[in-house]
């Protein structure tokens, strides 16, 4: 693709230009967005991805630019699931609407630095090490099975990280506006939003394992994994508060992400075979007879995978709640006689 050292610090001098941005027009002033303002800045930053991936594919080349979409819808839809989790955090430690958007930043901030760790990582590991792509197909199938079977029902308190926190430094029981800590009586005390920002960044890790490995199966270009990263998590925050209230409907996007994720994989193997190295595979000798999935092939499953996933649990919710008040006045008239 030919990124030049200047492409990568002006790129990264960009984004976060963007997050200082955010923060100084968006977050220094605690308040909750309303539908409207997440909508508009939600289409903001979708648009402006777009817009630079259909530069990618001008300058570059349509190959890189159909991996580029590829990598950010994928990309995207995982970091909706991404969002529901921070939704539990939230709830869990009741943090208060108003102060929300400054523990979604800076967590999103994290997951950013999270993730351009683990895209350096990856990269090396690539140029160095073909066999490293049977290893990101096994783990993404793994994960493509504990995604179809997950379960959000863990209480976020409990992770250990925090457990360990409560236990080893002084916290208050009440926030005190949007601080990390707070003095009082002279003496230092964190208070929970600390533990909210360090479940949060904990989670972070958790779903760069799932991310890098499932968008290095779409491209190798480092600049690429990065760029789709970096835009799918700058409108992650006012995602958030666009479709909070809708999240509690999409039951099934945890099996649509489970086939991206199990498709990938399978792609991954796939591809290593055909490069294959591993003296106990083929004899050391690449599987010439696999054939090579088309980016278009592969951006065009992971879409319709996302719509029908969304399709499926609309129809599903929409069922349930007619037949709830049904079921409700049954219930009523069983009581009257």
């Amino acid at each position: 693709m030919g990124v030049t050292p200047l492409i990568w610090i002006i790129t990264i001098a960009v984004t976060v230009a963007f997050f200082i941005w955010e923060f100084y027009a968006h977050v220094r002033t605690p308040h909750e967005p309303s539908i409207a303002e997440a909508a508009k800045w939600s289409v903001f930053y979708i648009t402006l991805a777009l817009i630079f991936g259909v530069g990618v594919g001008m300058v570059s080349g349509w190959q890189f630019g159909g991996e580029y979409f590829a990598g950010y819808l994928t990309e995207k839809a995982l970091s909706v699931d991404n969002v529901f989790v921070f939704l539990l955090i939230m709830t869990a430690f009741a943090v208060p609407k108003m102060y929300q958007q400054k523990v979604l930043l800076i967590g999103i901030a994290i997951a950013l630095v999270m993730r351009g760790i683990f895209i350096a990582v990856g990269a090396t590991l690539i140029s160095n090490f073909s066999w490293v792509f049977y290893i990101f197909g096994a783990l993404l199938l793994v994960l493509a099975y504990r995604q179809a079977f997950a379960s959000h029902d863990t209480d976020p308190q409990n992770i250990g990280i925090v457990k360990f926190a409560r236990r080893h430094l002084p916290f208050v029981d009440q926030y005190h506006g949007d601080k990390l800590s707070v003095k009082i009586d002279g003496k230092r005390f964190f208070t929970p939003m600390l533990l909210v920002i360090v479940a949060i960044g904990f989670v972070d890790l958790i779903f760069a394992v799932d991310s890098i490995p499932a968008i290095y199966g779409l491209t190798e270009e480092a600049y690429i994994v990065f760029t789709a990263n970096a835009f799918a998590l700058m409108g992650l925050r006012q995602l958030y508060f666009l479709i909070g209230g809708l999240l509690e409907r999409l039951i099934y996007l945890a099996q649509g992400l489970a086939v991206i994720l199990a498709f990938i994989g399978l792609k991954l193997i796939s591809h290593a075979l055909k490069i294959n190295e591993l003296p106990f595979i083929n004899g050391g000798e690449p599987v010439k007879w696999i054939p090579e999935i088309p980016i278009w092939f592969s951006l065009g499953f992971i879409a319709t995978t996302i719509i029908v996933a969304t399709v499926l649990s609309l129809l599903k919710t929409r069922k349930t709640a007619k037949a709830t008040p049904e079921v409700t006045e049954e219930k009523t008239e069983e009581v009257a006689s």
